[in-house]
């Protein structure tokens, strides 16, 4: 390790998960502590397990109680801001081992760069939020688009800070928005294989989707951590996103435009209540937590588009992350039942996971 701290590089989480290998590399890692916990060894020995996130992924540290850093680590609460800089290895089954560490508390101007997120990070939202309004904004259908738009101008800094889920795909400060937006994109090429499909009813399903996650998987302003909340877990996400649809159409209802929307067929409620039955049927099946079945073309693709993207997104972090097994074979990662294999490249092309 370098003797000056500050002459090792600075490298996110995701950044670190791409680059350790099994021999010692010297890098600065800024995080949240998102979860502490004292275990015992089979010894019998205590250690602190801490769980770090930075916004583009999370990592857990074990320190042992022969470890320098054991009292200090001990300090640390969930919410906590520091920097682990260390000689970083791969272990394979048990991830990331910061070797040699050294721990500090992040200043306040670094907190602030921290929330703001890497540069790639900023970017991608950027990128997908715009994808989001253009589509919004480009229905033909008025009553979906004046209550897409409602929700992305009421909700818009919530909805950047929501995640997808809490465990497996896009669960991220920011999750939610590149699930969405990834998910409109999928959906606008099935309308164009299926013209037969209501692409405006399609495309608003989606952005309201998931919308209760705006409370259910939400992060703090000033946070990078998931805090748990009363209403995401006595009501559920899919309860939470029914309620905030028909509160916005209530609201949208009563604007002076909705008077020229009476004679439009389809009527007005049977608008509301399809857009009503892609949120309720969206996972699928009643083991699942569907309160119905999909039982229109729309509801039918949202649910497939939804776990399309989810299944690529757990296969994405499964490639950065698993071990490897043998050549072109990596371990299972949760909740994909089985072993994954790499991906054929396109021929003339490089592969997606060994080549990146």
């Amino acid at each position: 390790m370098p003797d000056n701290l500050h002459d090792m590089e600075l490298l996110t989480i995701r950044q670190l998960k791409r680059v350790a290998g099994q021999q010692p590399q010297p890098y600065r890692t800024h995080a949240q502590v998102d979860g502490t916990a004292i275990k015992e060894t089979a010894q019998g020995k205590p250690y602190h397990e801490l769980k770090l996130t930075d916004g583009t992924d999370s990592l857990t540290w074990r320190v042992f109680d022969g470890s320098p850093l054991f009292t200090g680590a001990s300090l640390l609460q969930r919410g906590a801001w520091i920097e682990l800089a260390a000689d970083w290895v791969d272990t394979g089954k048990f991830g990331l081992d910061p070797r040699n560490a050294s721990l500090r508390t992040l200043g306040d101007v670094e907190v602030q760069a921290l929330l703001g997120g890497d540069a790639e990070s900023r970017e991608r939202q950027q990128v997908d939020y715009g994808t989001i309004t253009g589509i919004c904004d480009q229905m033909a259908d008025p009553r979906l688009k004046a209550v897409c738009l409602m929700f992305l101008q009421q909700h818009e800094e919530r909805f950047k800070r929501a995640a997808a889920a809490r465990d497996y795909h896009h669960a991220r400060r920011g999750g939610l928005v590149e699930h969405v937006a990834q998910m409109m994109r999928c959906a606008a090429k099935i309308c164009q294989a299926y013209p037969v499909l209501n692409r405006d009813l399609l495309l608003a399903g989606v952005l309201f989707h998931d919308c209760g996650k705006l409370w259910e998987n939400n992060f703090a302003p000033e946070g990078l951590t998931m805090p748990y909340n009363l209403h995401g877990e006595m009501v559920g996400h899919i309860a939470l996103g029914l309620e905030l649809v028909n509160k916005l159409w209530r609201q949208l209802m009563d604007a002076p435009e909705a008077a020229a929307w009476a004679a439009l067929d389809p009527a007005n409620e049977m608008v509301r209540v399809h857009l009503l039955h892609l949120i309720g049927s969206h996972h699928g099946e009643f083991q699942f937590g569907s309160p119905v079945l999909p039982k229109t073309p729309e509801a039918i693709v949202l649910h497939h588009v939804d776990n399309i993207d989810a299944k690529l997104e757990m296969l994405r972090r499964a490639y950065d992350t698993s071990t490897q097994l043998a050549p072109g074979i990596f371990e299972r990662v949760r909740p994909l039942p089985q072993n994954i294999v790499q991906p054929l490249a396109a021929m003339g092309t490089q592969n997606p996971v060994t080549d990146s």
